[in-house]
């Protein structure tokens, strides 16, 4: 069994499969990897999400954008640490995940050390 689980959402499948890929060969963790949005969501409304490590999501993608994502976590009492990624690094956007609860926040295009190092200073 892993030591951490994760779950990542990215309607991008490139950038969905180098998050999976760097998180499992940096850390011992199981990664639930999500390009659906609501499938994401429900997922972590409706499941142990409690015993999440982490939950890692895109900004900008159909149905539920991250911010509403993270909302909505907080919303049911998911405490899990967030990372919110987006490509428009607007400082509203910024505002916006740190007032609603991000625990970071990564800019993209990233590269896949400084998402793990991130991940790293949150989890170890």
């Amino acid at each position: 069994m892993s030591k951490y689980s994760i779950v990542v959402i990215d309607d991008d499948t490139v950038t969905l499969d180098i998050v999976t890929y760097a998180l499992e060969d940096a850390l011992d963790t199981t990664v639930y990897a999500f390009n659906r949005s609501e499938m994401a969501r429900e997922f972590l409304l409706n499941n142990a999400s409690d015993k999440l490590s982490l939950i890692i999501s895109d900004q900008n993608m159909p149905q539920y954008d991250g911010l509403t994502l993270l909302r909505d976590c907080r919303h049911a009492g998911i405490a899990t640490p967030f990372i919110l990624l987006t490509a428009d690094a607007t400082r509203d956007t910024v505002i916006a995940a740190k007032k609603g609860g991000a625990t970071q926040f990564l800019a993209k295009p990233f590269v896949s050390d400084d998402l793990v190092d991130k991940v790293k200073s949150l989890l170890i």
